[in-house]
């Protein structure tokens, strides 16, 4: 089967790409698989003519798209760009599913609900994003429903960090080495989700045989690391795990003023996604180490 992974460059796309390539990760139904990893420079999702001519001469069994547009501060100010590429790009890619009779798996977020719950989310909770990013999302998964009913699956996920490019994780190592004392905060509650932990899962639904049947009605799941934690706690923990000599104070979401609003609580419950293909998450805590060994 040919299968197409849009953003070869981001964080989840390296990690398919990685898991792919290391035969040790992966059984020998994957190595059946014709993978095809693009970046911007061959697929660029701000553009609907590029969409549209790399479509055109390409075809897929199935397409996983990783791309996205993440910024969440900077999409307040770039609000066309950011629903170009996390709605329409959607809906075209969508729309090009059809036609090829491809199935399609499209990445979302946590930061669909408005945070407001005292309970995990699960896929049947009432959406309500409070920030543009959260919004472009929400349409670009509406579209893709619209679209195709069937034969295609939606994962949200939470916190994604990794060894590549450019998240919290790193970002927390770079400031521990230059700072004695950081503050974080402390009224955020999630799960960070390491992203090849997140490839595993995507890996392990493209060899499901109920995945691949035709005309299964299209579904969303949650994926995320298991745990609750604020962000304060995980860099704290980065810090124990590392031996770096950082001091954490927890300040309040309001003492950190963002151009985004963020989710008060975002958690996700994964228990659809473990049911459906016997995936199971990891504890948190168990794969920041293991991540953190690579970096």
């Amino acid at each position: 089967m040919r299968i197409l992974v849009t953003g070869k460059n981001g964080q989840l796309g390296r990690s398919i790409n990685k898991m792919v390539n290391n035969n040790t990760e992966i059984d020998n139904n994957q190595s059946s698989n014709d993978f095809i990893f693009i970046g911007r420079e061959e697929l660029d999702l701000s553009s609907e003519n590029s969409i549209s001519h790399y479509f055109r001469n390409n075809k897929f069994d199935i397409i996983i798209n990783c791309a996205a547009y993440t910024a969440v501060d900077k999409a307040e100010e770039e609000q066309e760009l950011a629903n170009q590429i996390n709605h329409l790009a959607v809906k075209q890619l969508a729309q090009i599913s059809n036609e090829q009779q491809a199935k399609l798996i499209h990445i979302s977020t946590d930061y669909v609900f408005d945070g407001e719950s005292d309970k995990p989310y699960t896929e049947a909770d009432e959406t309500n994003p409070i920030n543009v990013y959260g919004k472009t999302k929400l349409a670009g998964e509406k579209a893709l429903q619209k679209i195709m009913p069937t034969d295609a699956i939606i994962i949200r996920t939470s916190w994604v960090y990794s060894e590549y490019g450019n998240n919290f994780v790193k970002t927390m190592l770079r400031l521990g080495k230059e700072k004695d004392e950081i503050s974080v905060v402390s009224d955020q509650i999630g799960l960070p989700t390491y992203a090849t932990d997140l490839a595993g899962a995507i890996l392990e639904i493209i060899k499901n045989k109920g995945f691949r049947e035709e005309d299964q009605t299209t579904q969303i799941y949650h994926y995320s690391n298991e745990g609750e934690i604020s962000w304060y706690e995980f860099a704290k923990e980065i810090f124990n795990l590392k031996k770096i000599e950082c001091s954490v104070s927890p300040i309040t979401a309001d003492q950190y003023q963002t151009l985004a609003r963020r989710p008060k609580y975002s958690l996700l419950d994964n228990k659809k996604i473990e049911k459906k293909f016997s995936i199971k998450s990891k504890y948190w805590m168990d794969s920041l180490s293991t991540c953190l060994n690579y970096i």
